[in-house]
């Protein structure tokens, strides 16, 4: 089969291609947001990225001969954190040490009553909102103002958490098990997040430097709609500007490899968490701190989120990790999966029947239809 470029540069019809112009057709589709995507398996439509996670899951509910074998795994948690679970009482299982400041505010609350929530929690602006069961950054936002939290209020009608801002320099996410009965677990996947940024030259405008990175590309037409303004600054030459500071992957978060960084004394510290979340024995941390060894000393990080089963090891989407190393992945985390059900069994726990999981998820699709009306 002939290359894209041979085809370019053959005679065709007497109109030669010339190389300059070869090369840059060939540019062209490669800096296609088509060709991005294609090229970069994190941003492959999830029924098709998902689908060894699926033949994964089926292997071993095989082997359970339950099909939602998965939520007995972390009891604690609704579905066992695959879907439909309270991030909010999952929270109030963390030590609240590592938990930054979090207001539940249940659906249709009276705005004023927000406010008293807030006083009296001592909540201060800038902070985030999100759903109480929601994923991937949905309807996730940094609140600046009064006004803004208005708006945010009257435009979704769910429950929702205010939860502090956490302005520490490095956001990770922590994948964590432990067997039930033992005292000691593992850190299994440790995902370094670099949020969304650009370097200015002191000429160009944001837009423009964003369309010489292909991350930010990707990010370029949400950014038109919610933050025109912002794509018209020019930052000074050699000033990073952070474009979007919740650091979700659909948000254009680029997703490191931080296995690295995995050793005992990073491990322990998260077993000294884990020991404190009754009913909970798989999940990710997903948090911030001041620095890594601060980690490893316990002190300095805050927990913004914890999700169970349903959470990935992230640093898999590092764009550097080999696609086959990806499956593989997966599958040693769902084999965990597998052995801690197999011992929560032996304990009594069943997890969902069929029915459960049926009825869970239907009204789980009604609320995520009813977000999106």
């Amino acid at each position: 089969m002939l290359s894209i470029a041979k085809i370019l540069t053959r005679q065709d019809n007497a109109r030669p291609f010339s190389g300059e112009t070869a090369a840059g057709f060939i540019q062209k589709i490669q800096r296609s947001i088509f060709y991005i995507k294609l090229t970069n398996w994190e941003y492959w439509p999830f029924y098709i990225s998902n689908i060894p996670l699926v033949l994964t899951w089926a292997f071993f509910a095989l082997r359970a001969r339950k099909a939602f074998f998965f939520s007995a795994v972390n009891p604690a948690i609704e579905t066992g954190g695959m879907w439909g679970e309270s991030k909010f009482n999952i929270l109030r299982r963390i030590p609240s040490s590592h938990v930054p400041v979090t207001v539940f505010v249940e659906k249709g609350t009276d705005f004023q009553q927000i406010l008293d929530k807030m006083e009296s929690a001592e909540l201060r602006y800038p902070f985030i909102a999100k759903p109480n069961v929601g994923e991937r950054g949905l309807l996730v936002s940094k609140i600046k103002n009064e006004e803004e939290l208005s708006a945010y209020a009257a435009a979704n009608q769910m429950d929702f958490l205010l939860q502090e801002f956490v302005d520490c320099p490095v956001e990770l996410a922590v994948m964590h098990h432990r067997f039930p009965g033992e005292a000691r677990g593992k850190v299994t996947s440790i995902c370094i997040k670099e949020t969304l940024k650009v370097t200015g030259d002191g000429i160009r405008p944001v837009r423009a430097l964003m369309l010489e990175n292909d991350r930010a590309r990707l990010q370029l037409s949400r950014f038109e709609a919610t933050a025109k303004p912002l794509l018209d600054k020019v930052p000074a030459n050699g000033h990073t500007l952070e474009l979007e500071p919740i650091g979700n992957h659909c948000r254009g978060t680029k997703f490191l490899n931080g296995n690295h960084f995995i050793d005992e004394k990073l491990t322990a510290e998260f077993d000294k968490v884990a020991a404190q979340m009754d009913g909970i024995h798989y999940g990710r941390f997903d948090l911030k701190c001041t620095s890594v060894e601060d980690l490893r000393a316990g002190k300095g990080f805050m927990v913004m989120e914890y999700n169970g089963i349903g959470a990935e090891p992230a640093h898999i989407y590092d764009p550097a990790y080999p696609i086959h190393q990806k499956f593989l992945e997966i599958f040693r985390h769902w084999r965990i999966i597998f052995r801690i059900y197999k011992i929560q069994r032996r304990k009594g726990e069943t997890g969902m029947s069929i029915a459960e999981a049926v009825e869970r998820l239907k009204t789980y699709i009604a609320y995520k239809k009813s977000l999106h009306t």
